[in-house]
């Protein structure tokens, strides 16, 4: 009985052995199948390059050196944008550590061709095309040709980088004479998927990510896909250069309004909040950088020093409206401080034409509309146009006042534009029609505007 119990008991314990060893070996086969295994991260680029598409590709690759990935493949259709925003994912894509794929979904035109060119691997699906890189501006027009040069310089020096034919690639930025058995021949090379896979721009044709991974060999693979949270379309939206435009012009004009009519409220607040949209999403995108937010304030200080504590439109005025400008304008390019090497100066007076020019269409929106707005329904139910109860035009009808147009009078304090003027030994609430008037000047009644009136110096 005694030796049926040790022989029970030493085949029990060699089974738990076996199973021990089972269980080790099945734990290191995982493991080393999970070492194997490589990580395929992928997102979309289907979009103008601008600001917001160049934020999509940072993240992304941000986000796929924190998982360690593998391979990153970037799907593509795009019929260009900014080249600073395409330069910037351009060495985004050459300084990356993990290779880069891009698999063209219909269009690689202009910008998305240099990014293209920049991948160590272009796949196209089928019918799709690559090239057309010529600088255009925003009506289509084709820029001169110093623009013309850089960006023949910038493909020739992306194409070489990859081992891809440099004449090509700078066929596709000037008049071809280098191919001579395409119909683009002559003109601006734009390559289908036989002919760019016939000239090496193409490694694959391609219908989608998994047969990218097929034809580059992978086999084990999981794929992680870029996900857009709801601050990322925030962002993206607020970044779209039509979005932007607007929020600089509500910048611009609020501020000019707010000069001539100060004590409103309504256009500084509405300047205000457009700042904030403007600044925010360039500011979480690494553009903005802390002192040209503190310019923009300080600007708008010295603005408000020039209304309301200085005469007229002097020193303060204009190293505020400097400040302004020369706020809104850095934090839309890729610059260290007073370094423009990243942006290059074209960028920097890109940048400096479209602030200056939003802010002449709000300087002549702001004259041409802003009566008319001060006047409408709306106006009148978001904008506080009353003085205070002890001033006299507090209470006066329309009819009364209206009958003050064309009186004259004496200013009884600086209008610069708002003030007081005394009519008839009365002392009226009044706004200058533009110029400055200071106190003790001669001056006459030419309208009415809510409980103001409106007076010229004579």
């Amino acid at each position: 009985m005694k030796l049926f119990t040790n022989k029970a008991q030493r085949f029990l314990f060699t089974i738990i052995v076996l199973l021990l060893q089972l269980t080790v070996h099945q734990c290191t086969f995982a493991q080393t199948i999970s070492e194997t295994k490589k990580t395929v991260y992928t997102f979309e680029l289907k979009q103008e390059i601008a600001p917001a598409a160049w934020r999509t590709v940072n993240n992304c690759f941000k986000e796929a050196e924190d998982l360690n990935a593998d391979l990153i493949i970037l799907h593509l259709n795009t019929f260009g944008g900014e080249l600073q925003n395409a330069d910037l994912i351009r060495n985004r894509i050459l300084d990356s550590k993990i290779p880069v794929y891009v698999l063209i979904d219909g269009n690689a035109a202009s910008a998305g061709a240099l990014i293209s060119i920049a991948c160590h691997k272009i796949f196209m699906k089928p019918g799709s095309t690559i090239g057309a890189a010529s600088v255009v501006n925003e009506t289509g027009e084709i820029m001169p040709d110093k623009y013309q040069s850089y960006m023949r310089g910038m493909m020739r020096a992306t194409a070489e980088k990859r081992g891809r034919d440099p004449k090509i690639a700078e066929g596709m930025v000037s008049p071809n004479n280098y191919l001579s058995d395409i119909a683009d021949t002559g003109r601006i090379i734009t390559l289908t998927t036989d002919e760019a896979m016939k000239y090496k721009y193409c490694d694959g044709i391609a219908n989608n990510i998994e047969e990218v991974c097929t034809l580059a060999g992978i086999t084990d693979y999981k794929i992680v896909k870029f996900e857009s949270s709801v601050l990322d379309a925030i962002i993206s939206f607020l970044l779209n250069p039509f979005v932007n435009s607007i929020l600089l012009l509500v910048i611009m004009a609020g501020i000019y309004y707010e000069f001539q009519q100060p004590g409103i409220g309504f256009p500084l607040f509405a300047a205000l909040t457009a700042a904030v949209l403007y600044f925010a999403p360039l500011y979480l995108d690494g553009m903005a950088a802390n002192w040209e937010i503190l310019v923009f304030v300080a600007g708008l200080i010295l603005l408000v020093v020039e209304i309301f504590i200085l005469p007229g439109f002097g020193v303060a005025g204009i190293i505020g409206v400097t400040f302004i400008v020369g706020s809104l304008t850095l934090s839309l390019i890729a610059n260290d401080f007073f370094n423009f090497s990243m942006a290059g100066a074209d960028n920097l007076l890109y940048a400096l034409l479209r602030i200056t020019s939003i802010m002449i269409v709000a300087v002549i929106t702001s004259i041409f509309l802003g009566d008319r707005f001060l006047k409408s329904r709306i106006s009148r139910s978001i904008v506080l146009t009353d003085t205070l109860e002890d001033a006299k035009s507090f209470n006066d009808s329309v009819t009364t006042l209206n009958s003050y147009i064309g009186a004259t009078g004496t200013a009884m304090t600086d209008l610069r534009p708002a003030g007081s003027v005394e009519i008839n030994s009365i002392r009226h609430d009044s706004i200058s029609d533009g110029d400055f008037i200071s106190r003790n000047d001669k001056v006459k009644v030419i309208e009415i505007r809510g409980n103001y009136l409106v007076v010229r110096k004579v």
